[in-house]
């Protein structure tokens, strides 16, 4: 039996069916009405070459890393880095007919395989910087540095891109408040404290992995935080626009867009994670919270919601 405080969404195939059947199979090319705002069952390889071409601003990616990994009973095995490069080389080209040509596109990787993943990016995009975030989540290790990083490269189909830098500022604690004339310096008194609202850098210290008491938290075993996510659909799309993610998992990317305003579709070969997505894509008509964003700004780690 669960905690009552563990809110790890779990629900089988069995139980779920109903969500299941809200996923679409493509039997061949498809028009934009039927796949917006839908989770496709499949590999995005085999999926991408039917999809309409141009139709989303923006793509996120959270591909299988490097390394063994069971998901789901679905075992990606570790290759050789050459053939990883080709592994990303064969989702990377059909992606990019799919994109308008003002999009954006981020890719989640680890050390390991990073340089790979920039080195297919641009082949076929402007590379304009890698995001290095910090996860808390991972086991130490007796004769190495514990890996708590991961990378995220970001990249454009042209030099005419979306950026909404006022978005996805960050509010961060004044430990040390200037004055200038007795008047507080680039900084705000709240209810909460005093706070400075910075221009966010490409280092990201404020994410929290999804852990078992948090309601988007699910049994995926690599899923990534609505607040990280967050970041990227607003910084790098507008309401209306569409987000397309090949790899969506239990559905982070499409329930995050949904809940600010986006369009969606994604890809996600294991039935049981796509299910997942479904209750959470059905959760989000209701509850439009992401934790540390509130109030149009993105708090610092136990500094705010």
């Amino acid at each position: 039996m669960k905690s009552q405080r563990n809110k790890t969404l779990d629900m089988g195939l069995d139980e779920g069916a109903q969500y299941l059947r809200r996923c679409l199979t493509l039997g061949g090319p498809a028009q934009l009405g039927e796949i917006l705002d839908k989770t496709i069952l499949g590999d995005c390889r085999e999926v991408m070459p039917r999809l309409p071409g141009g139709f989303a601003r923006l793509a996120i990616a959270d591909p299988p890393y490097n390394l063994r990994m069971d998901f789901g009973g679905g075992v990606f095995k570790k290759l050789g880095e050459a053939e990883y490069e080709e592994y990303t080389e064969g989702w990377v080209a059909p992606l990019r007919r799919l994109l308008t040509e003002d999009a954006s596109i981020y890719v989640c990787c680890d050390w390991r395989c990073s340089a790979g993943v920039e080195r297919v990016l641009r082949r076929h995009f402007t590379v304009r910087s890698r995001i290095t975030w910090q996860r808390e989540k991972g086991r130490g290790a007796a004769k190495n540095w514990k890996n708590a990083m991961e990378d995220i490269w970001f990249a454009t189909v042209s030099d005419d891109y979306v950026f909404n830098l006022d978005a996805v500022r960050q509010r961060r604690r004044v430990i040390a408040p200037y004055r200038d004339g007795g008047r507080p310096k680039d900084w705000r008194e709240t209810e909460r404290g005093r706070f400075r609202d910075t221009c966010p850098s490409n280092f990201w210290d404020d994410i929290t992995v999804p852990y078992w008491s948090m309601a988007e938290n699910t049994a995926h075993p690599t899923q990534k935080p609505e607040k990280l996510l967050a970041k990227l659909i607003l910084a790098s799309s507008n309401e209306g626009d569409t987000v397309f993610d090949p790899f969506s998992g239990s559905g982070s990317t499409l329930v995050t867009a949904k809940k600010l305003g986006r369009h969606y579709a994604g890809v996600e070969l294991n039935a049981q994670f796509a299910l997942w997505g479904e209750m959470r894509l059905e959760r989000a008509e209701t509850d439009r919270t992401i934790q540390g964003f509130s109030d149009g700004v993105f708090w610092e780690r136990n500094s705010g919601r």
